[in-house]
């Protein structure tokens, strides 16, 4: 994360920082829907339309991530477990444990609440969408929808691979730990598992740089690239003894 705050609220009791590195992604999310998504699928509308339906999208996209956070939050705090805050910045957000969960199902709960919550949402963006469709109340907001339905289910999936510190390599993380019966250890198999992930989805980016597919493979490596330092900190943390 950055470390530069670009402004900062309190919702259901937790403090939300806003990162000032989020600006870049929002202005990505919103310029991506506006030049590609939207003309695609409402060819016959303008492009101050696009741009506006693109902004829209990328708002929703930036609540999707929060009550993702609010998830693991929420879940954690009925635990007992302090949250120092929640930030939202380039590679999405992250809810700030006090301290670690005590035993391998609460760390199982909170990891999995995320995914869950952006499942719920996903399901909730395609019911509205398809009744704003049906009615044939606004093909543009229909069209908005539809793309929160997928980036949400996309999100949910994405962070359940079993790859630290993705929440998918946290809940493998409680899986391992209770079969070791040690933190420690299972900690540095899951980070293991995360930077193999991460060598992965760097070759997948220069893969696709490759094939002229450039921001969505340079978008692909800085992410493996963050993705490989967050989980060789934690194993760090952890050494074998």
């Amino acid at each position: 994360m950055g470390g530069n705050t670009l402004f900062e609220f309190r919702m259901l009791g937790f403090d939300i920082k806003i990162d000032s590195s989020w600006l870049f992604i929002a202005a990505l999310i919103t310029w991506s829907l506006a030049s590609r998504w939207f003309p695609s699928v409402l060819s016959g509308y303008s492009l101050i339309t696009h741009w506006l339906l693109g902004a829209l999208g990328a708002a929703g996209f930036f609540i999707s991530i929060l009550l993702h956070e609010m998830g693991h939050s929420v879940v954690a705090r009925n635990y007992g477990i302090p949250i120092k805050g929640i930030t939202l910045f380039i590679f999405g957000g992250v809810a700030e444990l006090g301290h670690n969960p005590k035993n391998p199902k609460q760390e199982f709960m909170v990891a999995a609440a995320g995914p869950l919550v952006s499942f719920l949402l996903g399901l909730l963006f395609f019911g509205i969408g398809g009744m704003v469709q049906s009615a044939g109340i606004s093909i543009p907001l229909a069209a908005v929808l539809r793309y929160l339905f997928m980036i949400n289910i996309i999100l949910a999936i994405f962070n359940l691979v079993p790859a630290f510190p993705l929440d998918g390599g946290r809940i493998f993380r409680a899986i391992l730990w209770k079969g070791f019966k040690d933190y420690g250890k299972a900690t540095r198999w899951a980070a293991k598992t995360g930077m193999f992930f991460a060598y992965a989805l760097m070759a997948w980016g220069v893969w696709d740089i490759f094939h002229g597919n450039y921001i969505s493979g340079l978008w692909s490596f800085f992410i493996a690239m963050f993705l490989h330092n967050a989980a060789k900190s934690i194993a760090a943390h952890y050494p074998k003894k």
